[in-house]
């Protein structure tokens, strides 16, 4: 992701707990020191998984509280896995400017997620999904990013060193095992 989405900013953080070693990864790369932004009520379970829109604003309102003494007046490299429906996302970006961040710029570790997973993750209906709805510059003015940056497919690939060849990426590209690129990769 430092590679394909560097970004000058004072700050790397991840998102608890989900962003965490994306974030040392990025920090690394790029030089920009690594810090923390959010203090974490680890009862709360991740927001994505509540049946409702109003569970999912409290679980992410509850989950994460941000450290206006690490993040204000800096301009902050947010790190998160995914964005399902932008919920988690728009309020932590919202939480990050209001405790004072001059700037959030949003980098995803995974590629948009543009259909539903048929092996294990809970979504319902692909139009509940920010990605397969709008475009990366739509998601990112909806949830109030400075910039988003998601990994491409290759770059997971690549990340994933030894895996490469198991990788699912059905919720990203739509294969659902029958698909392959231009090596062979599902």
């Amino acid at each position: 992701m430092a590679e394909e989405h560097p970004v000058e900013a004072d700050l790397v953080c991840g998102v608890p707990d989900s962003g965490l070693e994306a974030a040392y990864g990025y920090s690394w790369k790029s030089g920009i020191v690594l810090g923390a932004a959010f203090v974490e009520n680890r009862y709360i379970v991740r927001s994505f998984i509540y049946p409702t829109q109003a569970q999912r604003d409290t679980a992410v309102r509850l989950k994460l509280n941000a450290l206006a003494a690490s993040i204000e007046g800096k301009r902050i490299v947010l790190i998160d896995d995914s964005i399902v429906r932008g919920t988690t996302s728009a309020k932590i970006i919202h939480n990050l400017k209001a405790a004072g961040a001059k700037e959030v710029h949003l980098r995803i570790s995974s590629p948009p997620i543009k259909h539903i997973c048929n092996y294990g993750a809970n979504i319902d209906k692909e139009e509940t999904l920010i990605a397969n709805q709008m475009s990366i510059d739509d998601i990112r003015k909806k949830i109030g990013a400075d910039s988003l940056g998601f990994i491409s497919l290759e770059g997971l690939r690549r990340a994933c060193v030894g895996c490469s060849q198991s990788l699912c990426a059905a919720c990203f590209s739509g294969c659902n095992g029958h698909c392959k690129d231009e090596k062979g990769n599902i």
